[in-house]
């Protein structure tokens, strides 16, 4: 077999084993694959692409719809799976692709003309933008499944200029509980210890940001052994932390201490400069956030002496003389170190995602462009998958209950 028959195959070996760990989107697809309710829509996904989110590709494939995926991110793609995944949908994505390269892939995505955009960070809906009259009047809205992405779109709809209306599907109940705080906590560590070899227990982690991937980074860390510190910007999340058995401090006095820092915050330079002159020796820095802003990667390549040391490890020696270990070039580790969120988790994601779509295409033309929240009866609709396809079952109110809650 040619070495692309075996990347092909590996890629293939990868999409069927998390489809057997995926029960809700193949239980959604049997169901709705005779109805096509897609049949005629083209759809966009901007998104990270390995074997799960080529799993979602292919379902929304079932259903009817033409599809074209480009990756979220110049480093997470898992090429195996873009292969494999090239047979069955337009696909526009390479690991390590260039600037230049990574702009032609989501043009090449949008030259589909498409009525629906599932968009993982806002590039993509920030491209559209950026045009000025050819991105379609077949559009009729996007889903963003992220907290950086929704901040970029609520921006542009606080400014009036949001050209379309959005589904905030990282809002929804059944995604940010779950794919943030347990699918951020676990994959992120799989990826650092993947990347580093390195123990965790009786270390001391600096979780910088609190939001529900942070909780889950620090929880995680905490299960592992570590001593946890958190740095937030928000006091209310600060004395959640303090509540919740962490201490907390200010970024430059905790990164001190700290074996680990991790930023997890959508926002640029939380670990700035000024705070690594601070840093321990050997601290290993890490990113759980979109984009490769929150770590001041950029002073660290221009002033300070840098060489690679490991896969995925950079070591970069500080005009202090101590050292630091930049992981994944300070982009999303979980994803360029590691396989991403465990397939389970992934699985409650993409059901939302499915389903907002749907709900999307039957309502989006009577919506005005703004960021809306994805409909109760999607969570719910999800939650009893879940729940059914694990044996379980759950009170309902009666109606004198409900009467009683104003229900």
């Amino acid at each position: 077999m040619s070495v692309d028959g075996d990347k092909i195959r590996r890629g293939q070996e990868k999409i069927a084993w998390v489809r057997a760990h995926m029960p809700l989107l193949a239980s959604l697809e049997a169901e709705l694959r005779p109805q096509r309710p897609l049949a005629g829509r083209r759809i966009a996904l901007c998104i990270h692409l390995e074997a799960k989110t080529a799993r979602l590709a292919l379902a929304l494939k079932a259903l009817g719809a033409e599809i074209a995926v480009a990756s979220s991110n110049p480093l997470s793609t898992k090429d195996d799976v873009a292969a494999a995944l090239c047979n069955e949908v337009a696909t526009h994505a390479r690991c390590g692709a260039s600037a230049a390269e990574y702009a032609a892939f989501l043009g090449e995505v949008l030259a589909i003309r498409p009525h629906l955009v599932l968009d993982d960070g806002g590039d993509l809906c920030a491209l559209l933008h950026g045009r000025a009259g050819d991105w379609g009047t077949d559009l009729i809205g996007a889903c963003e499944e992220t907290t950086t992405g929704l901040v970029r779109l609520r921006q542009l709809a606080r400014e009036g200029r949001l050209r379309f209306p959005v589904v905030a599907v990282n809002d929804a109940r059944m995604k940010y509980l779950f794919d943030n705080r347990h699918g951020t906590g676990q994959s992120v560590w799989d990826a650092i210890m993947r990347a580093t070899n390195l123990l965790v227990a009786g270390k001391r982690v600096l979780v910088v940001g609190y939001g529900w991937c942070g909780r889950g980074i620090a929880q995680r860390a905490h299960g592992l052994g570590a001593n946890v510190v958190v740095a937030e910007v928000d006091p209310v999340r600060a004395a959640e932390a303090v509540m919740e058995g962490f201490m907390v401090a200010p970024v430059r006095e905790a990164i001190a201490d700290a074996d680990f820092v991790v930023t997890a915050t959508g926002c640029r330079d939380v670990v700035a400069w000024e705070d690594l002159m601070h840093a321990k020796d050997e601290a290993i820095l890490a990113n759980a956030g979109h984009f490769d802003v929150e770590i001041d990667v950029r002073s660290l390549r221009a002033r300070a002496d840098g060489r690679r040391v490991r896969d995925q490890v950079e070591e970069f020696t500080l005009p202090t003389g101590r050292r630091v270990y930049l992981l994944a070039e300070g982009r999303l580790v979980n994803l360029v170190a590691g396989d991403g969120h465990p397939a389970e988790i992934m699985d409650l994601s993409f059901a939302v995602q499915l389903l907002s779509l749907l709900w999307l295409a039957r309502e989006g033309k009577g919506l005005a462009p703004g960021v809306y929240p994805v409909p109760p009866e999607v969570d719910g609709a999800v939650a009893r998958r879940f729940l059914a396809n694990r044996g379980m079952r759950i009170d309902s109110l009666s109606a004198g209950q409900r009467e009683y809650l104003g229900l």
